[in-house]
């Protein structure tokens, strides 16, 4: 199989990048603005991979599939449901579990380069 490159996702503008939209749990204002790029789905749609970004806001996430981010720009908390806020920001990588929940607070507009891991049933 051939490996996939994610060339230049630093260099990408927003212009390049397809609007998603509000985020869908939003909490207060001003209400987060998404943009994305997908590099890579698979046939199944369970993995995934590209550049993501968003606009200041809070909002909450609740995603049933693992992911592995990588930012490359802004800065954010996260804090989630079960633990202590965690603070990113460019250079930083985090993974979350499956069915991870909790706050996104985005404090300056944030991109990363992001991986979609379908939720498995054992621990990793």
């Amino acid at each position: 199989m051939t490996p996939l490159v994610l060339k230049a996702s630093v260099q990408l503008t927003t212009d390049e990048l397809d609007s998603i939209g509000p985020v869908s749990r939003p909490i207060g204002e001003p209400i987060s603005v998404m943009r994305s790029k997908v590099a890579f789905k698979s046939s199944t749609d369970a993995t995934s991979a590209g550049v993501w970004e968003c606009s200041p806001g809070r909002w909450r996430r609740q995603v049933a599939e693992a992911e592995f981010s990588t930012f490359i720009s802004g800065r954010c908390t996260f804090t989630p449901d079960d633990g202590p806020t965690i603070s990113l920001e460019a250079g930083d990588s985090i993974y979350f579990h499956p069915n991870t929940n909790g706050e996104w607070n985005i404090t300056e507009p944030v991109r990363k380069v992001y991986v979609i891991l379908p939720a498995i049933n054992r621990p990793l």
